[in-house]
């Protein structure tokens, strides 16, 4: 094969399926480099970029979500475009985006959610917590659920970050939600949210968290909530300790000591953070919805694995949120791992696939956080670009920016740019401030895309 000779006239074209930080991330990796000319169309389903940025970092953790100013300067670069509001698979086929583009990378992150596997996990008021984030986040899909939170008890199985976003979420004061950007339906049922407990649950010690301290902090300075913590389940001999290198994991278990030292200082609602417990049976109130949760005390074996003891116990909750871990989504006409719930690859290369290639968590599983995607992603780009020079990549027969517009139009697909987003951005914040808030959210898509066409935008 003839090594091709990109020019600045027919450039490297390169579509990205997804705009969350590892897509863009990507993009931002392609326009760095200098060897090769190049165009870069980056793709969602949604008309907002961002991905998990906008939709899954906890609205009262902001700073978070100043990573997007990086990501504004690479989508607003002449060599990217965002295209929103497409949809791989349906509104543009892999075939199609193979006759597009000269490389393909897969940024589509892992949308779902593992299960618990136990009874009752199908009873009204059990659901995931990805459900429960997308919808006080404000996504598209889950902004027209209506959820009432008359739950006085609500247990969160799992022990890493998203658990207790959802928990601290569960148990924090208007006032202090007012100065977070949730969504405004969001705001509004929490207002009137009956939730006193909140049980944390995690089937092995404290040692096997997988929050952050700074996540676990937050517990102590909440307003209207008191920590609540079982000495005897963060028990660990000094020879365990002895054995922990891990920071993170050393300052955890100085908080949770704390938590467990101090007297409740009788807020209205509690967080109880429990350690070697499993869900074993979610219980019908006789209605078909939660009734209460059954948990069997753990220890554990000399692998660390938890092991059940016999032990039981019923939590009072009317609410279950499963916390678990996720797990990635196969997208049409593209390899997948079911079983590890990844595109199948060596280093980001898409095993049999020339010219396609993945990156973040659809490529490697859910692990690491936003930043651990930029060098996820630029190991990925620096592959896609020796195989450009060694002539690896089959060229896509008609490479034109011009191409895909009139396909799109054809199709009648109602494309939401990087300028349109922009537009809702500055409306977004505009009407925040107007109410005193960092961000008022426009969360149905509907409105996104038919108030841009009247010229106006309806308040989030």
């Amino acid at each position: 094969m003839t090594t091709p000779t990109f020019t600045p006239g027919r450039p490297l074209r390169v579509a990205v399926i997804g705009s969350g930080p590892s897509g863009i991330y990507a993009a931002e990796a392609l326009t760095k480099q200098t060897g090769l000319p190049v165009e870069v169309d980056v793709f969602d389903r949604l008309p907002t970029p961002y991905g998990l940025v906008r939709y899954g970092v906890a609205p009262d953790h902001l700073t978070i979500k100043s990573v997007t100013k990086g990501f504004e300067k690479t989508l607003s670069d002449p060599r990217v475009r965002f295209l929103g509001n497409v949809e791989f698979g349906t509104d543009l086929t892999y075939e199609e985006v193979k006759a597009h583009y000269d490389a393909i990378i897969y940024t589509v992150g892992a949308s779902s959610d593992r299960r618990l596997g136990i009874p009752g996990e199908d009873l009204k008021g059990s659901m995931s917590a990805t459900e429960f984030v997308a919808w006080y986040n404000g996504h598209p899909d889950a902004a027209a659920r209506e959820l009432v939170l008359n739950a006085t008890g609500v247990a969160v199985v799992g022990v890493g970050n998203v658990a207790l976003d959802v928990s601290r979420i569960l148990v924090k004061t208007v006032g202090e939600l007012h100065a977070s950007d949730i969504a405004a339906h969001a705001l509004k049922a929490l207002e009137h949210s009956h939730v006193r407990d909140v049980w944390v649950l995690g089937r092995r010690g404290p040692l096997q968290a997988k929050f952050t301290t700074k996540e676990l902090r937050e517990f102590g300075e909440l307003e209207g909530a008191d920590p609540i913590v079982k000495p005897g389940e963060i028990a660990v001999s000094e020879a365990e300790e002895a054995t922990v290198t891990d920071n993170v994991v050393k300052k955890n278990l100085e908080v949770l000591r704390d938590f467990a030292a101090r007297t409740p200082g009788g807020k209205e609602r509690r967080v109880h953070l429990r350690f070697l417990v499993s869900p074993v049976e979610i219980l019908d109130d006789g209605e078909g919805h939660v009734g209460g949760l059954r948990i069997e005390r753990n220890r554990l074996d000399e692998q660390g694995n938890a092991v059940g003891t016999g032990e039981y116990e019923t939590l009072p909750v009317q609410m279950v949120l499963r916390s678990v871990g996720y797990k990635g989504v196969a997208l049409p006409g593209v390899p997948f791992n079911e079983r590890q719930g990844v595109i199948p690859n060596v280093e980001g290369r898409v095993e049999g696939r020339p010219g396609e290639y993945t990156a973040g968590w659809i490529k490697r599983g859910p692990s690491g956080v936003i930043g651990t995607n930029r060098k996820d992603a630029v190991d990925t780009v620096a592959h896609l670009l020796a195989d450009a020079r060694a002539g690896a990549l089959p060229l896509a027969p008609d490479a034109t920016r011009e191409a895909v517009d009139t396909l799109l139009r054809q199709k009648g697909v109602d494309v939401y740019t990087f300028h349109d987003w922009r537009e809702l951005d500055a409306h977004e914040l505009a009407q925040g401030q107007a109410q005193g808030r960092p961000r008022a959210k426009v969360v149905h898509r509907h409105e996104m895309l038919t108030h841009r066409r009247k010229g106006e935008l309806a308040g989030g």
